[in-house]
């Protein structure tokens, strides 16, 4: 963190735990932005997060000072920018208590590593009359691949229904478990619902039959503390975007007995070791997996946004975001016509509602005019919506910069769509 700043009243009772919000606000350029002549209220974290200063100084400085390919050049330039880029690898392993920098895949982002799991795991392990269980809760991200897949080799897939709260019915989940199923793949945290998944027992129920289990962790990893050695996980998936980071990158961590077994996903450069035309012979993980030059300044950025989140402490922001989450959900049950949709025990950083019978676009539209920033639809979670009879969802998803003052002009700004669908 960079600077401070005097905390008004208001943010003295969102520091009760000593969380100081303020001061985490003012590394965050963007937020100090108006819309429609209003303070912006950022509220669509699950989409995307905003960056710290400190990430956009480091992609900047990258740029004017380091700005090299990696890997193949003996120049200072390559040397430097290789170094800063396997030094971000590092600090990736340490974030996931991962065993080996070898088991970290740097890849686009999350929708690429599980489509890369789909098919460098999937097509050599996965046959017809198999089975892969998902779960009824998932991303498209985490439905579309595996369904190309069951398409590619005649497998079939199995989902894990959920209840009416939008938790996993796990007693479900274990008569979906049989000698047929080849793998399971489930969020971490549902980006629509805001559930925090079992996923630990999932991992160990699959483990009794020898399955391996991918966690997508695009919305858990800026909210919540992974250790994939603890999880005891195959694979687990985030993207750089969504925890603080520059787009355009992500990582796929792996077991690296897996990721030995797997053929690479991609081929080109960087991912060999010898080329013929007879014969081509791969690299070693996890430049395997590497194919090409790769978002190198991404890859430095999500390096600082990591140390930033480091600095500032995940169990830190967990306790502040618990209890902004549960200020956001009471206040927001309390309007008149809204209901929540996704009522887990265990929830993380999403509201999802639906206000009487006012189309979801209708409300991020009048929202919006009071500055605030939320995501409306189906959140790429189609099925989501389906199993809770609705087309869509107005959603606010929270990060640790957000205050109760701004969930206060949430409020007020549902009220207002209230008010003004009333006079229609």
């Amino acid at each position: 963190m960079t600077t401070s700043s005097t905390l008004t009243e208001k943010g003295r009772r969102d520091c009760l735990t000593g969380f100081d919000v303020e001061k985490v606000r003012e590394d965050f350029p963007i937020l100090k932005v108006k819309v429609h002549g209003k303070p912006l209220v950022y509220l669509d974290n699950a989409a995307t997060a905003q960056k710290p200063q400190v990430v956009i100084d480091t992609i900047s400085t990258y740029y004017m000072v380091e700005n090299s390919n990696i890997h193949r050049g003996i120049h200072f330039l390559s040397l430097q920018a290789t170094r800063a880029y396997e030094d971000a690898r590092d600090k990736i392993k340490h974030f996931l208590n991962a065993s080996h920098t070898r088991e970290i895949i740097f890849v686009r982002g999350t929708t690429e590593g599980i489509n890369l799991v789909a098919q460098s795991y999937g097509r050599p392990f996965i046959k017809e009359g198999d089975e892969i269980v998902i779960s009824a809760m998932e991303h498209h991200s985490n439905i579309v691949p595996w369904q190309m897949l069951c398409e590619q080799v005649g497998a079939k897939l199995r989902v894990i229904p959920i209840d009416d709260d939008g938790e996993l019915l796990i007693d479900e989940y274990g008569k979906l478990l049989n000698q047929r199923t080849k793998f399971v793949s489930v969020a971490h945290l549902s980006n629509a619902l805001g559930t925090i998944s079992p996923v630990k027992q999932i991992i160990e129920m699959a483990h009794r039959f020898g399955v391996p289990v991918l966690l997508d962790g695009a919305q858990a990893t800026p909210h919540l503390k992974v250790d994939v050695q603890d999880l005891d996980c195959d694979f687990y998936a985030f993207s750089g975007h969504k925890l603080f980071g520059p787009t355009g990158v992500g990582v796929l961590y792996g077991k690296a007995d897996l990721l030995e077994a797997m053929p690479p996903y991609h081929g080109g450069g960087d991912m060999i070791s010898s080329v013929t035309f007879e014969k081509t012979l791969y690299n070693v993980l996890p430049y395997k997996f590497e194919a090409g030059t790769p978002n190198i300044a991404g890859g430095v950025g999500l390096g600082a946004a990591i140390d930033y989140l480091n600095g500032i402490g995940l169990e830190a922001v967990a306790t502040y975001e618990h209890e902004l989450l549960s200020y956001a959900t009471e206040a927001v049950s309390q309007i008149p016509g809204v209901r929540l949709i996704g009522t887990a025990k265990q929830k993380a950083c999403v509201l999802s509602f639906v206000v009487d019978d006012i189309h979801a676009h209708d409300v991020g539209t009048i929202l919006d005019e009071e500055g605030v920033a939320i995501r409306t639809g189906h959140h790429c979670a189609m099925p989501v919506m389906q199993r809770f009879g609705v087309p869509a969802t107005a959603r606010a998803s929270l990060a640790f910069y957000n205050t109760r003052k701004e969930i206060d002009t949430l409020v007020a700004g549902i009220r207002k769509v209230k008010e003004v669908f009333a006079d229609v």
